[in-house]
């Protein structure tokens, strides 16, 4: 037993510090947003705005232990076949989501249907990753309307917004105010409400486009024969691709200026800060200030569109372009 304690031991600890970082507040702009509504007392969208970061973290939370372990060490190990099967039985009661979920399912003020649902939610995100899927990392081999070298770095930009938290966010939020306006369950008054709800998910997506690149992605740019507003050029279009995604069925006219505010009012710190970010959580961006002064911007620029007229779609557009060419021109002098 000497051996499996030691294993059990290192998943805790490999778990805790999963858990930990999963759990860690960043300077996201949908954590500031959540501090703006319990200042105003305003209970109810605070509770919206919560429920949705906590079925986004509840997937990662509930992962399989033994993922931890990478495969071909774990095949390496002096365990017999008993241990492995021992191991296999006791790992997932390590994490503290299997006793939350067992405990509600069973508690007698939860109908079955519910606590079936729970369990259902847990089981997808322990059991998922564990499957391997044919074609991975080839799910958005789209054809794309631009030449080769620019349409490949979009692919690539697209693929990491997909790797973050706040993409699904996003989805949540969208997709469900998508599926109520279909349903004709969403007044028109919620659109623009909607819109800017959805753009403020992933609004921090916009201050951090360099931060899950890391080194070798920086070391990749400099070698690219390209100008680096072309390279900015691409992340803001996968950019605008995901939040136009989202708000189509909305409002896709303050979707798309939202859209553009929202990376020309971060663009200094996409550019000069550039912190380094980690795939599958929540991405941290500047401070509170520079947050505000993006959402004031983001939520300015779509109700403008929106409620007068979409000629203001204009000064966004004007906005964008003089970031992207200040963005382009401090890529090339400090050689990223």
């Amino acid at each position: 037993m000497s051996r499996i304690e030691a294993v059990l031991r290192a998943l805790w600890n490999a778990l805790r510090r999963e858990q930990e970082s999963l759990m860690k507040f960043p300077a996201n702009n949908l954590y500031y947003a959540a501090l703006a509504f319990l200042v105003m007392m305003d209970p109810v969208v605070l509770m919206f705005v919560g429920v949705v970061a906590g079925i986004v973290l509840f997937f990662p939370l509930s992962t399989d232990p033994l993922r931890r372990i990478p495969a071909s060490r774990f095949q390496l190990w002096p365990l017999t076949a008993t241990e492995r099967r021992l191991l296999r039985m006791i790992s997932p009661w390590l994490n503290p989501m299997t006793w939350i979920v067992a405990g509600f399912a069973l508690w007698r003020g939860v109908s079955l249907g519910l606590g079936v649902l729970a369990a259902a939610l847990f089981l997808v995100g322990f059991l998922a990753p564990s499957f391997g899927f044919r074609g991975r990392g080839r799910s958005l081999a789209l054809p794309l309307p631009f030449p080769a070298p620019f349409a490949e770095l979009i692919r690539k930009d697209l693929r990491s917004l997909v790797r973050t938290l706040d993409f699904y966010c996003a989805l949540i939020v969208g997709g469900a105010a998508a599926a109520y306006r279909f349903a004709g369950l969403l007044p028109e008054d919620a659109f623009l409400p909607g819109t800017m709800l959805t753009l403020l998910c992933i609004s921090t997506c916009a201050q951090t486009l360099f931060g899950l690149d890391g080194r070798a992605g920086l070391t990749r740019y400099r070698l690219l024969p390209m100008r680096g507003w072309k390279i900015l050029l691409a992340k803001d279009v996968a950019f605008l691709v995901v939040a136009m995604l989202f708000t189509v069925a909305l409002a896709p006219l303050a979707g798309f200026a939202g859209g553009l505010a929202a990376l020309a009012a971060a663009r200094y710190p996409a550019i000069r800060e550039r912190r380094g970010q980690l795939r599958w959580r929540l991405q941290s961006g500047t401070s509170f200030g520079g947050a505000l002064t993006q959402i004031l911007a983001m939520v300015g620029a779509a109700s403008a569109v929106h409620l007068y007229s979409a000629l203001l779609l204009a000064p966004c557009v004007l906005a964008w372009l003089l970031s992207l060419w200040w963005g382009g021109r401090e890529l090339e002098r400090a050689a990223l």
